[in-house]
C-alpha cells in the first residue's frame, strides 16, 4: 500500500495524479493506467468540493494486489456522499463507474472513503510484484 495526504487545495489534484502515475509505473502497471489517473482526478476533485472541510485534507491510498487488482481509495473527513447527477457538471462518479471495474463508498468516522478498483489481466505480474513490495 502506498499513501499520501494532501491539504485542501485545487493544486493537489495534479499532485495526486502524479503520485498515482509514479506508483503504478513503479509497479509495472500499464494496462488501464490512464483510466486510473482520470479516476484519481475525479475522486480527488470530489473530495475537495464536497468532503474536505477548511483546514483539512484528504488521503489517497493505492493498493496493488496479487490477483491483478489495483485499488484506489480517497479518504476525506466531510459529511455526506456525492451522487451521480444529471446536472451539466457532476459526472465524476458516473465516469469512475464507467472506467473502473468496481467502485463504491463507505462511511467512516469522520467522513467517508470513496474507492474504485481495476482488474486487468495484463497487469497480473505487475500487481503481484506490487503486492510483494507493499507487503499485502
Amino acid at each position: 500500500m502506498h499513501e499520501r495526504l494532501y491539504l485542501r487545495s485545487p493544486r493537489t489534484v495534479a499532485a495526486a495524479r502524479q503520485f498515482t502515475r509514479d506508483t503504478v509505473q513503479a509497479w509495472g502497471v500499464t494496462d488501464g493506467a490512464d483510466d486510473m489517473l482520470l479516476c484519481v482526478s475525479e475522486l480527488a476533485t470530489n473530495a475537495l468540493r464536497y468532503g474536505v472541510p477548511p483546514g483539512r485534507g484528504y488521503l489517497l491510498r493505492l493498493f496493488g494486489f496479487e490477483d491483478a487488482t489495483v485499488r484506489i481509495e480517497v479518504h476525506d473527513s466531510g459529511p455526506g456522499f456525492s451522487r451521480i447527477t444529471e446536472r451539466p457538471h457532476g459526472h465524476g462518479l458516473a465516469l469512475v463507474g464507467a472506467l473502473s471495474d468496481d467502485w463504491g463508498a463507505l462511511a467512516r468516522t469522520p467522513g467517508k472513503v470513496v474507492w474504485c478498483e481495476f482488474r486487468r489481466a495484463a497487469t497480473r505480474a505487475a500487481a503481484q510484484a506490487a503486492a510483494r513490495q507493499s507487503g499485502v
